[in-house]
């Protein structure tokens, strides 16, 4: 019987909310991840994302574990400290550079305006962080190691190896008990990072099922439908829209579109790919794009060889960043009423709230745009309506008013940053000592229940739970 428990504290019904609680025999206990709801998903305990309060007990919880720096891992970490937790905040040493960017955005949109709360709230955070190297372990308490793994999902991401021992690991009859958190995994195709390597061995694997019923299109495939759609607005005189979180997406476009670009341009072809700005309007997004630039250490074989070549994959010619909000709100003026083709890469990912929404407001209803999805849409966000009834000619509320969806909605699933069914078996499969044991989170109803039967299938001596 195992000397440990495992209770969700979100990610459960949904894929937000991430906060999962390991307890050990002895009542210590950390967490990993301790994320914000979005749209109507909710936590176990009835939190969500209009009741972001830490909803659960926190005085035998030692730690927490930040597998990314999305704010569906992190983003209660500020309700966190309000309710007392002053324990180490260990994350990546890239996540640790990310992570003020990240939480001061959040807190500015949906927390305060006070910059001085702000600062002390970071402030405060700053004397609780550990970064942590991938692929050491770290002791933590008494019986507790830490180890992160690159995952592979966003820049600094990691899923996380947590070893029992000693005392904490008496009925485990291997001298330790290995429980492993995916965190997200990313999809090997993606680029600029590498893929993940699964670990040696799990007892327990909490695994992430974002995609577990689906499998994703290659890059190539992914690069000509981006390209086509762009292909589509020159000739209509459009822009395209496409709503994307600030890290990893909008990154990932970027460096895809200056392929396409330096591509089209050695090539005859009737698109004039020289009259087309590609805009990013996220003071955000731009301070993480360099980011990623200066930690270009952790890139790809891919992404350093094109670097070496002299090609400048996140800051090339045609690209163009809005920064103050005046800047951004005369940008989306000037598309909505003029015939110059863009490309916008807007915040927020889900349409929620961020930049794109004036966008989507001025431009929705007007054939000659486009508006591509490039991840994945929680039930009951803007987002997901236009999804679902863009296609059918209906509406979508942002802000409280109605807005008719004239304009192309498109969607390319490979540019999620999850690993897709395939991927997650694959990690799986490859561990030298397979889970007795694999809990399902992070995925809707339906791609929890096919991935399980999946993982039964191939693995008929590991237990498979949704919780």
């Amino acid at each position: 019987m195992n000397d440990y428990t495992l209770l969700h504290h979100g990610a459960v019904d949904g894929v937000t909310g991430s906060c999962h609680e390991l307890r050990a025999r002895d009542g210590t206990a950390i967490l990993v991840d301790c994320g914000l709801f979005q749209g109507a998903e909710v936590s176990a305990e009835g939190g969500s994302a209009g009741t972001p309060a830490i909803d659960f007990p926190l005085d035998h919880i030692r730690a927490i574990v930040i597998t990314h720096v999305h704010i569906d891992h992190l983003g209660r970490l500020p309700y966190l400290l309000a309710a007392g937790f002053r324990g180490p905040i260990l994350c990546s040493e890239a996540s640790a550079e990310l992570l003020p960017l990240m939480l001061e955005d959040a807190m500015k949109v949906g927390v305060t305006s006070d910059q001085r709360l702000i600062r002390r709230i970071l402030e405060q955070i700053a004397s609780q962080l550990v970064a942590l190297p991938y692929k050491h372990w770290h002791a933590l308490l008494p019986g507790w190691q830490i180890k992160l793994h690159p995952a592979g999902h966003i820049l600094g991401s990691a899923f996380v190896e947590v070893r029992l021992s000693g005392d904490l690991a008496a009925g485990s009859g291997k001298g330790d008990w290995r429980i492993v958190f995916s965190g997200d995994l990313g999809a090997p195709h993606s680029a600029l990072l590498p893929a993940p390597r699964s670990p040696w061995r799990a007892d327990l694997l909490v695994l992430e099922s974002t995609y577990g019923d689906r499998l994703h299109v290659d890059r190539k495939q992914r690069r000509r439908q981006l390209q086509e759609t762009i292909e589509r607005a020159l000739r209509n005189r459009g822009s395209v829209l496409i709503p994307a979180f600030s890290i990893g997406r909008t990154q990932e476009l970027l460096y895809d579109l200056e392929h396409v670009i330096a591509s089209a341009k050695k090539q005859p072809a009737e698109t004039d790919w020289s009259a087309l700005e590609i805009i990013v309007d996220s003071p955000l997004a731009a301070r993480l794009t360099q980011a990623h630039i200066r930690l270009h250490h952790l890139w790809d074989a891919e992404a350093r060889r094109r670097t070496a070549s002299g090609r400048h994959p996140l800051a090339f010619e045609q690209l163009y960043t809005v920064d103050g909000h005046d800047e951004h709100l005369q940008t989306v003026a000037y598309l909505a009423r003029s015939a110059r083709p863009a490309v916008v890469i807007a915040a927020g990912g889900m349409c929620s709230g961020g930049r794109i929404v004036n966008y989507l407001k001025a431009m929705i209803g007007d054939a000659r745009h486009d508006i591509v999805f490039v991840g994945y849409q929680a039930a009951g966000t803007p987002g997901h309506a236009i999804q679902q009834y863009g296609p059918r000619g209906g509406y979508v509320e942002l802000d409280g008013e109605r807005h008719s969806i004239r304009a192309g909605i498109h969607r390319i699933a490979a540019y999620s940053a999850h690993a897709d069914q395939a991927d997650l078996l694959r990690f799986v499969g490859r561990m030298r000592h397979q889970p007795a044991e694999i809990r399902l989170v992070h995925g809707d109803r339906r791609a929890k229940e096919v991935l399980m039967e999946k993982l039964h299938a191939r693995f008929p001596e590991t237990q498979v739970r949704i919780p």
